[in-house]
């Protein structure tokens, strides 16, 4: 998701049901009680989640626990769940350095056979936009704007930008995009542990850390997370905060500097914040309209990972990887949440890296320029 520092633009009137607000910026105070308890409950639910043996289970058992209790309105003490964005941010370049972590010679010297389907995900993300836009509004009721830009397979904060200056209904229009995210990092690794037969990710006891950490390579590591969330907060890259800590990572891994990457501690903590900073976006949405955004989101992100599918049938022998990585590298999930999955896979993450970042940024171009056509001006 890209350039994350806001909240939810959904706030709550009186009686429960969500109004529009303009996207605000993180409040002065922080209820450090309230951050706490929810941070408690995100682990407790990752740790039951492996226990239980679901697949990714840090991440979806934090999302889940809390998704839950948020959807509920359940009070901590008199407090609801709560998560500022700007500790998931936290996190972010850990990821990234992690997932550079899994670069190498190797995988400079496969990186131009890739080529193919880069530009495929340029046919791709429009194809998946207008399928998903008239499966939208042929089996829904939406508005013409909150369904087109509800239908983005990518840029969560850009989508909701450019519907809340065209119109659009800005809680339904927030509530499908995350939903469309969520739905595909819950539904992928279900997936792949349906076709595997066997949990993926920790809960299999895989681990996401490629190589053990070294006094060595800590200095060379902390600089790339360090400088890597500086430059990726300055840039306008989307996920630049995740993106350009990997590069870096992936720089210093390829010239062989560093070999370790990040203990599988910090890779679970990350996870956990990535999974409770989901969850709590659930906080004052009404039910019904819960109920009415889950089918339309449904519609839209079954029809991309049924395109996204296709495309890794079509180019796995193409391009020499796998169809599951090929298919990881176009589902319509988070650039975070699907190299998360690719590395807890241990499956071509910079592969899936890669081209999660192409289609971000072709989302949002696309649904400026199909705005123009689909909606009319502006």
């Amino acid at each position: 998701m890209a350039r994350e520092r806001f909240h939810s633009p959904i706030n709550v009137r009186p009686t429960g049901d969500p109004v529009p607000l303009r996207l605000t910026r993180l409040p002065d105070t922080l209820d450090i009680p309230a951050i706490a308890v929810t941070v408690l409950i995100g682990t407790t639910g990752g740790f039951a989640a492996q226990a239980a043996h679901l697949p990714l289970p840090m991440l979806l058992g934090s999302m889940l626990i809390v998704a839950a209790l948020a959807l509920g309105r359940a009070q901590l003490k008199g407090r609801p769940v709560t998560f500022p964005p700007a500790l998931r941010l936290g996190f972010l370049p850990v990821l990234g350095v992690a997932i550079g972590g899994a670069f190498s010679p190797a995988v400079l010297q496969d990186m131009p056979s890739w080529w193919p389907s880069l530009l495929a995900v340029c046919v791709f993300v429009p194809l998946a936009h207008m399928l998903s836009y008239l499966a939208v509004t042929r089996f829904g009721s939406l508005d013409r704007v909150t369904a087109f830009f509800g239908s983005a397979p990518g840029g969560l904060i850009e989508a909701v930008q450019m519907g809340e200056e065209r119109g659009a209904n800005v809680p339904m229009l927030t509530m499908l995009q995350f939903l469309r995210l969520i739905l595909t990092v819950v539904l992928v690794p279900v997936a792949f542990t349906v076709m595997t037969g066997h949990a993926v990710g920790s809960a299999s006891g895989a681990s996401l850390s490629h190589s053990a950490l070294t006094l060595h390579d800590l200095p060379w590591l902390i600089a790339a997370g360090a400088i890597g969330a500086w430059l990726g907060k300055r840039s306008k890259l989307p996920a630049g905060m995740i993106a350009v800590p990997m590069i870096l990572s992936s720089a210093l891994h390829a010239m062989g500097v560093v070999d370790g990457g990040p203990p599988q501690w910090l890779i679970n903590a990350g996870q956990i914040a990535i999974g409770t900073s989901l969850g709590v976006r659930f906080k004052g949405i009404g039910r019904g309209a819960f109920v009415t955004a889950l089918r339309m989101a449904m519609i839209s992100t079954g029809v991309s990972l049924a395109l996204a599918g296709l495309f890794a049938v079509t180019f796995a022998q193409i391009v020499a990887k796998p169809i599951g990585a090929v298919f990881l590298a176009f589902a319509p999930g988070g650039l975070t949440e699907m190299s998360l999955i690719a590395l807890s896979l241990n499956m071509s993450v910079v592969y899936v890296t890669a081209h999660h970042l192409i289609r971000i940024l072709l989302a949002v171009v696309m649904a400026q320029l199909l705005a123009k056509r689909v909606l009319g001006a502006p």
